[in-house]
């Protein structure tokens, strides 16, 4: 039995759209929670954005875009973290975006449904649908493409946050890219990714970047708490993390912090990802 401990820990107020500045036509520094409809998923998405502290110094400069999913629990501990480090110069601006649903009890089973592929198998022991591939298309086809016309971003310069099934469904997100050959996200955190799902699935993301061309390479931090099962969590992570080693294709960075459970390796492993990929100023 593979038991994710649930995210459901406290309540969550949708807050109204927030218009752009009418004196200079920028958006907001902080956006609430904004609805949006996916035709893609036939259902509503809630996206928050926070934009760097600089944003509105300049009209011409443009900046990356950091996507995080479990938008209701890591959005709001995320923005602040960014921005501090923007302010010690420990990471250079960034446009954070978080993907989330209208509540914590919607969030603990629509990520079910939006981070898995393929559908659950019985020895899963869970129900999921297998709607990975809608979700990464919304991302892909619906939510970037609004970002990148509404903020000044940088479409070449994207980063996607994942964990839990989140983190199963980052490396997903590379394992399609590597199939099709696209590059949607060029770097990627997989916090205590669920590698068991779906009888391993995630095992044939080694062969599968090893076609890529050198040129396409990517940057991905996968990491595991050490006091997380050993059976389910530790070993199958790490040994994908050998694995990706061995294809010369990906900039990895593989981490087992060994006091830490599940719950605790999220925050930590976003922002290590983030210095990695982007460093200081």
């Amino acid at each position: 039995m593979h038991l994710i401990p649930t995210l459901a820990l406290f309540g969550f107020t949708l807050l109204g759209c927030q218009p752009r500045d009418k004196a200079n036509n920028q958006p907001p520094a902080n956006s609430p929670l904004q609805v949006m409809y996916s035709k893609t998923i036939h259902d509503s998405l809630y996206v928050q954005t926070q934009l760097p502290l600089e944003y509105s110094d300049s009209t011409t400069k443009h900046f990356p875009v950091v996507v995080v999913l479990d938008g209701n629990f890591h959005f709001p501990m995320l923005a602040a973290s960014i921005h501090q480090y923007e302010k010690a110069g420990l990471l250079p601006p960034l446009v954070l975006v978080g993907v989330g649903y209208k509540s914590f009890d919607a969030m603990d089973s629509l990520r079910v449904r939006d981070y898995l592929y393929p559908s659950a198998l019985p020895a899963d022991e869970l129900k999921a649908p297998g709607g990975g591939e809608q979700f990464r298309q919304f991302l892909g086809q619906e939510l970037l493409p609004l970002i990148d016309a509404t903020y000044r971003t940088l479409a070449q310069n994207r980063t996607l946050l994942g964990h839990s099934f989140g983190g199963y469904f980052a490396l997903y997100t590379l394992l399609s890219q590597a199939k099709s050959r696209t590059h949607v996200f060029q770097n990627f955190v997989a916090a205590s990714p669920a590698v068991w799902y779906h009888n391993f699935y995630l095992n044939q993301l080694p062969s599968q970047l090893g076609r890529v061309n050198t040129s396409d390479s990517v940057r991905l931090v996968v990491t595991v708490g050490g006091q997380e099962n050993r059976q389910w969590d530790v070993e199958p992570t790490t040994a994908l993390l050998a694995s990706l080693r061995q294809t010369n294709k990906v900039s990895l960075l593989g981490v087992v912090y060994n006091q830490l459970g599940h719950m605790d390796t999220g925050q930590l492993s976003f922002l290590k990802g983030l210095e990695l990929f982007y460093g200081s100023r």
